[in-house]
């Protein structure tokens, strides 16, 4: 998710030119084409593949509705990065490119069935579950992950329920990332600024209510490892009527390194000091809202109330660093703090989930073993049978939910540069497959209502429409029999 505003506005063009031009670079056969998910990954691996050969892509989406990260992972304060939902959509109108919705790959279709259905199918269905802390206690009330709590304000059908409650003054954030520094903004945000935003009412009101005062972003590491960028940094030094503070003492021994640095990094802790020195003399509570930058502490535990079983504070051991030849890690140094809070979220990073028995799975590194998209047939080790025949991944299931987005971009490329050079060496992909045809009967039989793009252009026209009277670019449904409701759904 990190830079998604620069990366996503610069993608826009080149994807939806793009999308205008199909060459089948020699290949005359139509293969049928089975996307699951359609998120970023999805798309772009869908555009180059319509670039560079004569295919038909179907893509499968849980949901109903399409646009996965864009839709549910974006903050709402950053909607000109939603704007490639344009070209996302061109892609879509056109005869090539089909998007289904509502359709739960492994539960109403297998992946037997859609291998049976397709020449190719490509897993892009991203990274659905949150890494833990592995700390007593996380588990608590008022402990949440950010993937839980970014799908809440964002409208996520499985978070609209959550509820988190706000009504304490300090809030604390482990992690050290882009998303860390967005649900941070979100707390602290004023309300005047969300309400012209795509949030949620339901977390619009919570958040118009929300007691909370003093929030504290904390990383195992140091400044030189902060891993979100200097555009959301920045936002939050920018906040109204907040207030930063970086202890000085964390950039003392920094001056002789940072013209080494490489730009980025240099400008970012260049701006991180200068924050440092600014408001060194502000104490905290002199602004109605305060955040609190904090670095070389790691969670040990989460300090609960016995009566409530609800947070009450975390314990953490202070690091120092130490260098290895590959990396700086964190080393605990015995020394322990304690720090009262009513509001936890853990913001370490996303994890890829097993969707399917019949797909390969790596369960330790949360990916689908691959090489360049090619996923691996792990159940044989004879070399000639090293890859599943017609089966891809791309995006976060294929590398992990690390990279910016240009790097999703990339990777998807990748894997449909891969399928086109499959398809050229004539490996696996002779045969006319039906496609949709076959799929929709298994979908029939078990009753499953499915969205096509005219259904979802139903839901957006009612979202925008609800959205208008509430002085919003668009009000987002969270449930999904409202979204099939609206849609009209009576397959």
């Amino acid at each position: 998710m990190a830079t998604l505003r620069n990366i996503f506005t610069s993608c826009v063009v080149n994807f939806s030119r793009g999308t205008r031009r199909f060459s089948c670079s020699g290949l005359h056969q139509n293969y049928r084409v089975c996307i699951i998910g359609s998120g970023p990954a999805a798309f772009y691996t869908a555009q180059e593949l319509l670039k560079k050969s004569d295919v038909t892509i179907d893509i499968f989406e849980r949901l109903p509705v399409p646009f996965g990260l864009v839709r549910y992972g974006v903050a709402p304060d950053h909607p000109e990065v939603k704007n490639c939902i344009n070209g996302f959509t061109n892609l879509m109108q056109t005869r090539k490119c089909r998007f289904y919705g509502n359709i739960n790959v492994g539960k109403d279709i297998s992946m037997q069935q859609l291998r049976s259905a397709y020449n190719v199918v490509v897993l892009a269905y991203g990274a659905e579950n949150n890494r833990k802390l592995g700390i007593p206690g996380e588990d608590v009330s008022g402990c949440y992950a950010a993937r839980e709590f970014v799908g809440w304000y964002n409208g996520l059908p499985s978070m609209a329920d959550l509820k988190p409650d706000l009504s304490s003054e300090n809030a604390v954030i482990f992690g050290h990332g882009n998303v860390a520094l967005d649900v941070a903004r979100m707390l602290l945000a004023p309300i005047a600024m969300l309400e012209k935003t795509d949030i949620c009412t339901n977390a619009l009101e919570a958040l118009r209510n929300s007691k909370i005062k003093n929030v504290y972003i904390i990383g195992r590491r140091g400044p030189l490892q902060a891993a979100f960028t200097i555009k959301e940094f920045r936002e939050l030094t920018k906040l109204s009527n907040c207030n930063g503070h970086l202890d000085n003492s964390n950039f003392s021994d920094l001056s002789d390194c940072i013209t080494g640095l490489a730009r980025a990094r240099k400008r970012l802790t260049e701006l991180m000091i200068k924050v440092a020195l600014d408001n060194s003399g502000i104490q905290p509570g002199q602004q109605s809202r305060n955040w609190y930058m904090k670095f070389n502490r790691s969670p040990v535990e989460v300090l609960s109330s016995r009566k409530f079983n609800r947070v009450k504070g975390v314990r953490m051991e202070v690091n120092n660093l130490e260098e290895t030849s590959e990396s700086v890690r964190a080393v605990g140094t015995g020394e322990f703090e304690n720090l009262g809070c009513g509001l936890m979220i853990s913001s370490i990073g996303y994890k890829s989930i097993s969707i399917d028995k019949d797909i390969p799975y790596d369960s330790i590194n949360g990916i689908i073993p691959n090489i360049k998209g090619r996923v691996m047939n792990t159940d044989n080790s004879n070399e000639e049978e090293k890859y599943l025949k017609g089966v891809y991944c791309s995006g976060w299931v294929k590398r992990g939910p690390i990279g910016v987005i240009v790097s999703t971009m990339t990777d998807a490329f990748e894997t449909a540069n891969m399928i086109v050079e499959d398809m050229r060496q004539g490996n696996a992909f002779s045969e006319s497959l039906p496609g949709f045809e076959e799929v929709v009967k298994h979908l029939n039989q078990k009753e499953v209502k499915y969205v096509t793009f005219e259904d979802w252009c139903k839901i957006d026209a009612y979202e925008k429409d609800l959205g208008k009277m509430r002085g919003k670019p668009r009000e987002k449904i969270t449930s999904v029999v409202e979204m099939l409701n609206i849609a009209n759904i009576h397959k």
